[in-house]
């Protein structure tokens, strides 16, 4: 069965940095699918905050951008979001989300990626 796994998450003060890895398993690659990247806070929705299509396209939500990224590495066939200057409205349960069935050149920032992790914590505090 196909999953997404998430790494890199932890904890880390404000204004420190994390870089979080989504892998698709049993091996398969990432290369051909958009990404996107989602935090879920307690007692709140899950939200969209980056996102990275197959052809390189990127999107980032208005509260991470310029502090966060997302890339792709094909030799890896691995996502990466590096956040920086984290804050601790930054915490939250990070997920990674995955479309294979190409319908649009643009990702999307809304959750309605078929397939997903099971979410890496990132707790930012002092």
């Amino acid at each position: 069965q196909l999953q997404l796994v998430e790494s890199g998450g932890g904890l880390v003060q404000p204004g420190g940095s994390l870089r979080l890895s989504c892998i698709g398993t049993p091996n398969r690659t990432l290369n051909s699918a958009h990404i996107g990247w989602f935090r879920q806070a307690p007692g709140k929705e899950r939200e969209g905050i980056s996102c990275i299509s197959v052809t390189g396209n990127t999107d980032y939500a208005d509260s991470v951008r310029g502090r966060f990224q997302i890339s792709r590495d094909v030799t890896k066939r691995t996502v990466f979001l590096q956040m920086n200057s984290l804050k601790p409205d930054d915490t939250g349960v990070y997920y990674c989300g995955a479309e294979w069935s190409i319908r649009s050149l643009a990702c999307t920032l809304q959750p309605r990626y078929p397939h997903w992790g099971q979410g890496a914590q990132v707790t930012v505090s002092s």
